[in-house]
């Protein structure tokens, strides 16, 4: 059994040196937190025009007008499964480029559309496109790196990455107060053509030819095979899904929180920002500490700690007569989110560290169950919303208690190791 090792000592994947990588580590870093954004602006971006799209469009409940986050949700995580074995057979840069084109196309025929139900097909659309960024960046950072290094570039290009939920809602709210929201999507139209032509100029294909896997059903099946039958793999997957329910179940009810309970108005993408911020500081925090203290311990001991802040929150949103007043909360809920901050990316780590010799189709599976099954979650939290922060906090506790279960089976019932307690864990050098 080969254990975690510091991440001097885990720098990259076998063929990192021989293989003529020009991009430099801080560029690298860059570009995979810039594709991983295109994602983010898409759903972040939106959440300031909610109300105005259900009005504009004729949308009577508000709770429905959540569904142009969770459509978008849905087309993300449905597509990851085809995006994947492509991947493995074909390479990481053309499916990239495709998924951003559709994206593209997606985003600007949304500037057009003139009902609901046709933008939330669009929406389903330009979210297959996305998919392609959230595979590929995955698949992009295990060719290049494992274990504690990998923690550690995906802990810094998700703090550039949260760049996006500071400055995304502002930026949305801008467009709005200049011109309207169909603008928004020419917007994101936009950005993702800036960020696609650097991928395409400056990306080199990172898999290498000898670790291409034919794109048959048989290759393909093993592959998940392969994916679902690693204890430790599988089940931070599922730990991973569980935790990122509860960020989409905040994204969906963001704006009735902020602007309905709280009554901020246009200071609803500062509060937002704010919370964004500390996920960020996480992020930061993570890449620095990973190697000395390690994913598990790191994650562990976050979601130990998320989940009484969660059961914290609850509480006072019970007990409390009214809303709990806003400075109590946002204290609380940004103490949980800087949690949820590098509980997502050690997680994710944790779940890749095995899956080297299947990258893609593991990137593609996992991708596939954590953004359904948060997405399902979400909706759930989202749609739970009844003028009042008790079901969001109760999902927040209920989510991270499940997370735990699934943690627990993966460790075999013993917290803050330092190394993988499975001999199905190894790391590929």
């Amino acid at each position: 059994m080969k254990s975690e090792l510091p991440a001097d000592a885990i720098s990259a994947s076998g063929n990192q040196a021989s293989d003529g990588f020009k991009l430099s580590r801080p560029e690298f870093i860059a570009l995979i937190a810039a594709l991983m954004a295109i994602n983010a602006l898409a759903i972040d971006v939106m959440l300031p025009a909610l109300a105005e799209i259900g009005n504009s469009l004729g949308v009577l409940t508000p709770n429905h007008h959540q569904y142009v986050v969770t459509v978008y949700l849905f087309g993300f995580a449905v597509s990851q499964l085809l995006y994947g074995p492509i991947s493995d057979r074909f390479g990481r840069k053309k499916p990239l480029l495709i998924g951003i084109g559709i994206y593209v196309v997606t985003s600007l025929a949304c500037v057009w559309v003139p009902e609901f139900n046709m933008l939330l097909v669009l929406r389903f659309l330009q979210g297959i496109g996305a998919a392609a960024t959230r595979v590929m960046t995955v698949s992009i950072v295990r060719d290049r790196y494992s274990g504690r290094a990998m923690a550690e570039i995906m802990s810094l290009a998700m703090m550039v990455f949260m760049i996006v939920p500071v400055i995304a809602p502002a930026t949305g709210e801008v467009i709005l107060i200049f011109s309207e929201w169909h603008m928004i999507f020419g917007f994101m139209a936009l950005f993702a053509c800036v960020i696609g032509f650097w991928a395409y100029s400056r990306m080199p294909e990172t898999l290498a030819p000898e670790n291409r896997r034919p794109f048959t059903a048989k290759s393909i099946i093993s592959g998940f095979g392969i994916v679902i039958g690693n204890r430790v793999a599988f089940c931070y997957t599922l730990a991973a899904s569980f935790m990122l329910g509860s960020l989409f179940g905040f994204i969906n009810s963001a704006q009735q929180i902020y602007v309905g309970i709280y009554d901020l108005g246009r200071g609803f993408p500062v509060a937002f920002a704010a919370v964004a911020a500390f996920m960020a500081l996480s992020a930061f925090l993570n890449s620095r500490m990973v190697g000395r203290f390690g994913m598990r311990r790191i994650s562990q001991v976050l979601l130990i700690t998320f989940i009484s802040l969660s059961l914290l929150l609850f509480l006072l949103s019970v007990f409390f007569e009214g809303p709990v007043p806003f400075p109590i909360y946002i204290v609380i809920f940004a103490l949980i989110m800087f949690c949820f901050g590098s509980i997502g990316g050690n997680f994710n780590a944790l779940a890749m560290e095995p899956l080297g010799q299947v990258a893609g189709t593991a990137s593609s599976v996992l991708g596939f169950v954590q953004s359904l099954t948060g997405a399902a979650i979400g909706m759930l939290i989202g749609q739970s919303f009844n003028g009042t922060t008790v079901p969001m906090a109760l999902g927040y506790f209920i989510v991270g208690a499940i997370a735990m279960v699934f943690v627990l089976i993966a460790e075999q019932g013993k917290l803050f190791r330092a190394v993988s307690p499975s001999p199905q864990h190894v790391i590929e050098k």
